[in-house]
């Protein structure tokens, strides 16, 4: 909070999606693999979209998974990726809602009041 009143974001939340889109230039469709390059054994793998994008894998849409191909003496590692679209199971939804109750019983969580309230 600043003097002036609640600070705004520069981005309305909005327009700000929380999928992770295809990291080839010009490509906005949503990433359903993530490619990584082992260049010690001149390997490119492709697997299923990671958990957290990191700075030296690339998230492909499945049209540029299927393309890919690799340098000349280059080998591609093909991990089962499903190109379907990604949704939280009942599985990773209950394994959340049990690691907020396991903090809130410890006393991990609290509720922070407003200054105004």
């Amino acid at each position: 909070m600043s003097r002036r009143g609640p600070l705004k974001s520069a981005v309305p939340s909005h327009l700000v999606s929380s999928v992770r889109r295809c990291s080839r230039t010009a490509c906005g469709r949503p990433a359903v693999a993530t490619l990584t390059y082992v260049y010690a054994d001149s390997t490119a793998v492709l697997g299923p979209l990671a958990t957290y994008a990191e700075p030296h894998c690339y998230d492909l849409c499945a049209v540029h998974s299927e393309r890919l191909t690799a340098p000349r003496g280059w080998e591609v590692v093909r991990l089962a990726v499903d190109t379907g679209p990604s949704r939280p199971s009942g599985d990773d939804l209950e394994a959340l809602a049990n690691a907020v109750r396991e903090a809130a019983r410890r006393g991990h969580l609290r509720v922070l009041r407003s200054p105004d309230s």
